[in-house]
C-alpha cells in the first residue's frame, strides 16, 4: 500500500489568525438553543475518551487524532490512556523549525498541523501521557499559545535572515529553551503506574498502535481520481500522501468504516453559517444562508429542512473558490438520522463541555455538509473495503 501518511496530511489553523478562540467567535452567534425540532435516531455511536477543551491554540489536528488514537485503543480491548497533545505540539514545532530553515523560510510557520501529525510523532519519537506532560508550564489551566508561537517564530526567522555566512546550532539551544519553558521539559524518562518509560516504550508498550496501518483520503478533481496526492495549501508542510477518489466512494469508505467499528478523524471547515455550537448541529440549507433574514435562519435550526445537493463538482468550486477551507479537525464517531431519514454524523469537538441539547462537547453533522466541507477523513486501512484497500496497493 503507497502512502507517506505520517510524513505529512492537510494542515489546520495554521496562522494566529485562525487561532481556536477566534474562530469559536466566528461561529459562536450561529444557530439557536431551541433544537429540539431535530428529532434524532443513532445508527452507531462507538466509544471515544471524554471530550478536552483546546483552550486558545491552533491545536485541534493533535486534539482530533490523539481522540482517535484513544478510540483504537478502545478498539483493539486496551484501557485507552489519556495521551498527551501538547508531547505531539512540542515535536512538531522541533521538525517544522528544521524544515522552515531548509526551505529559506518559504513554508508556513504557526500552530497548524495536520492529523496525520500525531501518529508522525508516535512513529519517530513516541507519546506520553497527558498527567506527565500537561504542557502548561506557564500558570494557566487551558492553552494559551500565541506568546510562545511569536517566540518561536522569531527565532527561526531571525535564522533564515542571518547574515554572519553561518548557521549555527544554537539556535536550537534558544529553540527548546522556550519549547521548554511554555510547555514544559523533554520527559526523557517518567514513571507511569509504577513503571518506568521512555516516550518510545511508552508508546510501543502501552499504546500500541502501528502507524502504518492509517490513511487518508480526500476527493478533488484537480488531481488524477484513485489515485495517490498531496492535499495542495501553503501549509502542507510534511508533504504527505492521501488518497484521492470519487466524492460517493469516499462517503462510503466512510460509513463502511463506522458500520464495522472505526471512529475517523475529520478535517474539515467549520467557519460557516450552518455550523452552530448553540445548535450542536452543522448544515448546509439548499438556499444561501448569506441571504436569509435572521428569522429564516433560526428556522433551519429549530428543525430540519432541504439541505444543498453536493456534487463532486460544487465541493470543488468552493474549494477552488477559498470558501472551503482548512480550519479544524475533530472526531467522527458515529452516525443517526432525523425524523425525514436525513443522514447525519456524530463528532466529537475539542472545544470543551459545552451543552447544546444533544450531547455536550458533540454535534450531529449533516451528510450533505461532511460531502461539501471535508478536506480529508483518516482511517485504519482495515476500516476501509476491500475494493479500496486493494486498489491502493497497486
Amino acid at each position: 500500500m503507497r502512502k507517506n501518511l505520517i510524513l505529512g496530511g492537510f494542515l489546520l489553523a495554521t496562522t494566529a489568525t485562525f487561532a481556536q478562540d477566534d474562530l469559536i467567535k466566528k461561529v459562536e452567534g450561529n444557530g439557536s438553543e431551541n433544537s429540539q425540532g431535530y428529532q434524532f435516531t443513532t445508527q452507531v455511536d462507538l466509544e471515544a475518551t471524554d471530550v478536552k477543551n483546546q483552550g486558545r491554540s491552533g491545536t485541534c489536528w493533535s486534539y482530533a487524532t490523539t481522540s482517535f488514537v484513544e478510540s483504537e485503543m478502545i478498539r483493539m480491548g486496551k484501557e485507552p490512556v489519556d495521551i498527551s497533545e501538547m508531547f505531539t505540539v512540542r515535536m512538531v514545532y522541533l521538525d517544522k523549525a528544521d524544515k522552515y530553515i531548509r526551505l529559506h523560510g518559504n513554508l508556513n510557520f504557526g500552530q497548524g498541523g495536520a492529523l496525520p501529525d500525531v501518529l508522525y510523532v508516535i512513529k519517530k519519537y513516541g507519546a506520553v501521557p497527558q498527567d506527565v506532560y500537561t504542557g502548561l508550564n506557564y500558570g494557566t489551566d487551558i492553552n494559551n499559545h500565541g506568546e510562545m508561537e511569536g517566540m518561536l517564530r522569531g527565532i527561526v526567522d531571525a535564522v533564515t535572515k542571518n547574515k554572519n555566512g553561518k548557521i549555527t546550532p544554537n539556535w536550537k539551544t534558544a529553540y527548546n529553551g522556550i519549547l521548554d519553558s511554555y510547555l514544559g521539559e523533554y520527559p526523557a524518562e517518567f514513571e507511569w503506574n509504577n513503571k518506568s518509560y521512555t516516550p518510545r516504550t511508552f508508546a510501543d508498550k502501552v499504546i500500541g498502535i502501528n502507524p502504518d496501518e492509517y490513511v487518508q483520503l480526500t476527493s478533488f478533481t484537480h488531481h488524477p481520481m484513485n489515485d495517490w496526492c498531496q492535499i495542495q495549501v501553503p501549509d502542507n508542510w510534511a508533504w504527505g500522501d492521501s488518497y484521492n477518489m470519487p466524492l460517493d466512494d469516499m462517503m462510503a469508505e466512510l460509513d463502511n468504516a463506522l458500520d464495522n467499528g472505526y471512529t475517523v478523524s475529520w478535517a474539515t471547515d467549520v467557519s460557516e453559517k450552518g455550523f452552530s455550537l448553540k445548535s450542536g448541529l452543522a448544515i448546509v440549507p439548499a438556499e444561501n444562508m448569506a441571504k436569509m433574514s435572521a428569522e429564516e435562519k433560526m428556522a433551519h435550526f429549530q428543525s430540519p429542512h432541504d439541505e444543498m445537493v453536493v456534487t463532486q463538482e460544487n465541493r470543488q468550486e468552493a474549494y477552488d473558490n477559498y470558501e472551503t477551507q482548512d480550519d479544524h479537525g475533530m472526531q467522527i464517531t458515529g452516525r443517526a438520522v432525523d425524523q425525514n431519514g436525513t443522514k447525519y454524523y456524530i463528532v466529537k469537538n475539542s472545544w470543551g463541555d459545552r451543552e447544546n441539547g444533544y450531547r455536550t462537547g458533540y454535534l450531529h453533522v449533516s451528510e450533505a455538509f461532511v460531502r461539501y466541507k471535508t478536506i480529508s477523513l483518516m482511517f485504519h486501512e482495515d476500516g476501509l473495503t476491500k475494493k479500496t484497500k486493494k486498489a491502493m496497493s497497486k
